[in-house]
C-alpha cells in the first residue's frame, strides 16, 4: 500500500487538529500532546471538536466565566465548575446554538462529549495543574440498544442484481450505470463479503490486490495494515471491473494508484461510495437506512451465522474488543424472535369441533 494518499489524508488531519486547538485555552496544547500517544489521530479531532463545545458553554452558559473569553480561562479556573454545571452541560447538548449554527446530540453524542471533557480533567488532574477531579462524579448518559439495521439474504441478492443489471433505476440513474456497473458491482460485492469500513475500501490501491491467493491489503482503523483474503465470488466481480478501470486510465494516459476510481478518474471518494450504496439500497429496502456501516453489520451477521465464533468475526473485521463484535451480529435475535412467533399456536386444529 503505498503512502501517498493515507500520508495526505494524515497531514490533512494533522492541520485540522492545530485549527481546533487554536481556538481553545493554551493549556489544552499541552493536553493534546500528553495523549497523542495513547489515541488516534481521529480521536483527537473529535475530543478536540467536543472541547470546543464544553468551553462555548462555559463562556455563555456559566456564571463564572461569562466575564471571559475562551482563551481567557486557565487550567485552575476548572476548578470552580461543580456537578450541577457538568449536568447543565449535558442537557444543554440536546439542544443549543453553536456560533449560530443550531445543533443537537443525541445520547451516544453527550456520551462521548463528555468523555472528552472527562478525559481534558483527568489529565489535569494527574499533571497537579487541578486539585481535583469533578467530572468522575458524573455518569455519562444511559445508552438504549438501537435494532441492528441490516440486510436480509434475500435482500442483498436483490441489491446486487439491481447493481449488475439496473432493473428499477430511474432513467437518469441509468445513464450513469452504464458507465459504472461494473464498479458499483465490484465496490458492494467486496463490502458484502469482507465487511471492511468505508475508509479501508477507498484506501485500496491496484498494487494492494492479489488474484494469486485472492488477498488484499487494508489499512486498519489505528493505523496497522492487515491482509483479508475475499472468495471467488468477490474475485469474479473485481477482475471485470479492472479491465473497465484499465480501459478508462489508459484512454486518457492517466496514471491513477486508487484501485476504485471515479468518473473523473481520480481515487473515489467516501462521499460518492455513501451516495452509491444509499441509491442502490433504497430501491430493495425503502425503509431501512443502509449505510456502508450497515453492510459491514450485514456481513458480520452473516459470518456469525456460518462460524457461530465470535473471535473469527472480531478478528476479520478488525475489531479489538469482541463486545464491539456483538453489536455486528446481535441482529440474530430477529431469528429468534422469529421462530418464536410460531411456537404458540392459539387454536390447535385437532381440537377444533
Amino acid at each position: 500500500m503505498t503512502n501517498d494518499y493515507i500520508n495526505e489524508k494524515n497531514r490533512n488531519n494533522y492541520i485540522k487538529l492545530k485549527k481546533l486547538i487554536k481556538n481553545m485555552p493554551s493549556f489544552c496544547s499541552n493536553y493534546f500532546l500528553g495523549i497523542e500517544h495513547t489515541t488516534s489521530l481521529l480521536t483527537r479531532i473529535n475530543y478536540a471538536y467536543d472541547l470546543n463545545v464544553f468551553f462555548y458553554f462555559l463562556v455563555n452558559e456559566i456564571d463564572f466565566f461569562k466575564d471571559k473569553s475562551i482563551f481567557d480561562i486557565s487550567a485552575s479556573d476548572l476548578e470552580a465548575i461543580n456537578t450541577v454545571d457538568l449536568e447543565h452541560f449535558l442537557s444543554y447538548l440536546s439542544y443549543y446554538n453553536y456560533y449560530g449554527k443550531e445543533c443537537s446530540n443525541n445520547e451516544k453524542a453527550k456520551a462521548r462529549k463528555l468523555s472528552a471533557v472527562k478525559s481534558l480533567f483527568q489529565y489535569l488532574f494527574n499533571k497537579d495543574m487541578i486539585i481535583s477531579d469533578i467530572t468522575q462524579k458524573i455518569k455519562a448518559p444511559k445508552l438504549h440498544e438501537k435494532e441492528i439495521v441490516r440486510l436480509e439474504t434475500d435482500e442483498v441478492v436483490k441489491l446486487l442484481n439491481i447493481a449488475e443489471n439496473g432493473n428499477n433505476l430511474s432513467e437518469g440513474q441509468k445513464r450513469f450505470h452504464k458507465n459504472l456497473k461494473e464498479r458499483d458491482l465490484a465496490i458492494l460485492t467486496l463490502f458484502l463479503g469482507t465487511g471492511i469500513r468505508i475508509s479501508e475500501c477507498v484506501g485500496i490501491n491496484i498494487q494492494d490486490i492479489n488474484f494469486d491467493n485472492n488477498s488484499f491489503k487494508v489499512l486498519r482503523k489505528g493505523g496497522n495494515e492487515a491482509i483479508l483474503y475475499f472468495s471467488e465470488e468477490i474475485a469474479n466481480a473485481l477482475k471485470p471491473y479492472l479491465i473497465w478501470r484499465s480501459k478508462k486510465l489508459a484512454q486518457k494516459n492517466i496514471q491513477e494508484d486508487a484501485l476504485f476510481i471515479s468518473l473523473q478518474l481520480k481515487r473515489i471518494s467516501m462521499r460518492a461510495v455513501e451516495n452509491l450504496v444509499k441509491k442502490y439500497c433504497k430501491i430493495i429496502t425503502p425503509l431501512k437506512t443502509i449505510t456502508p456501516h450497515k453492510l459491514r453489520s450485514t456481513y458480520g451477521t452473516a459470518l456469525y451465522r456460518e462460524t457461530k465464533d465470535i473471535y473469527i468475526v472480531a478478528d476479520v473485521l478488525g475489531h479489538k474488543d469482541v463486545n464491539t463484535t456483538k453489536k455486528h451480529y446481535a441482529a440474530i435475535s430477529d431469528d429468534i424472535r422469529r421462530q418464536a412467533a410460531s411456537k404458540v399456536k392459539l387454536r390447535d386444529d385437532d381440537k377444533i369441533l
